[in-house]
């Protein structure tokens, strides 16, 4: 009852805001009806096109994630196991970490064009970081006497990294990747909005300029549903994580 509860405030908002748009009292050009945006967008749903605009954006927050998380768990695989390397590496990471990944689409245009390798390379940029700090950080927190197991077994590096290195540092890398996948999404919408005309940012900008305010809110409205189900998920991953973890130990 108490989750019902917290669903009566936007019910009564749309409600009023239905009411006033349809007795005239709220004309404003830059809001629509919520009676339209339900129409336009079960249109757009039928049609397909939001459907095809949500997959573009969903391959490319993924193509860059899933570059992120490879160059990011290696990078910091390696960072963290040498101290001389993340001395000289860290200024580096900690000039180039500040900045919004969006300030790399003129770059990435330069080397890819428009299109997905565009926008992938642009989310894998802005996603590498959290995947990178939380490895090196794991890894640095190893047991030691782990590593000096694997010394003794005379384990190879590739070995050293797979048995023991990712197993003991898995908890907090998947705590880094959780970060950048919410990240993805939104550098992956706003890349579309800024300039690369494919996904569900370009199809917002497209019905802006079309004068189109019940599908710009609709497909607002599908974006807020689309992370609500991401960050649910990445939940459900987390949970399931700090399970299994307790488990092992």
């Amino acid at each position: 009852m108490g989750k019902l509860r917290g669903l009566i405030p936007p019910f009564l908002l749309v409600a009023l805001w239905e009411a006033a748009a349809a007795t005239g009292w709220l004309t404003l050009e830059s809001l629509s009806r919520p009676s339209h945006i339900l129409i336009a967008g079960a249109r757009a749903l039928m049609e397909g096109s939001i459907l095809v605009a949500t997959w573009q954006t969903i391959e490319a927050a993924a193509l860059g994630l899933l570059i992120a998380v490879a160059a990011g768990v290696l990078s910091g695989v390696l960072i963290g196991l040498s101290r001389p390397l993340a001395r000289t590496v860290g200024p580096t990471i900690e000039g180039l970490r500040p900045i919004p990944a969006v300030a790399f689409i003129p770059l990435a245009l330069l080397y890819f064009g428009y299109g997905l390798p565009m926008e992938g390379a642009v989310v894998a940029y802005g996603c590498v970081w959290p995947v990178l700090v939380a490895t090196a950080s794991a890894v640095r927190g190893i047991e030691p006497r782990l590593l000096e197991v694997a010394a003794a077994l005379e384990m190879s590096f590739a070995a050293k990294v797979w048995k023991i290195i990712l197993p003991a540092a898995m908890a907090r890398i998947n705590l880094g990747v959780r970060v950048a996948a919410g990240f993805a999404l939104v550098v992956a919408v706003t890349v579309e909005i800024v300039v690369n005309p494919r996904g569900l940012g370009y199809s917002l900008i497209l019905a802006q300029q079309s004068l189109r305010v019940d599908l710009m809110y609709a497909q607002l409205i599908w974006l807020s549903f689309l992370g609500f189900v991401l960050n649910l998920a990445l939940g459900r991953i987390g949970r399931a994580s700090g399970a299994s973890e307790r488990a092992a130990q």
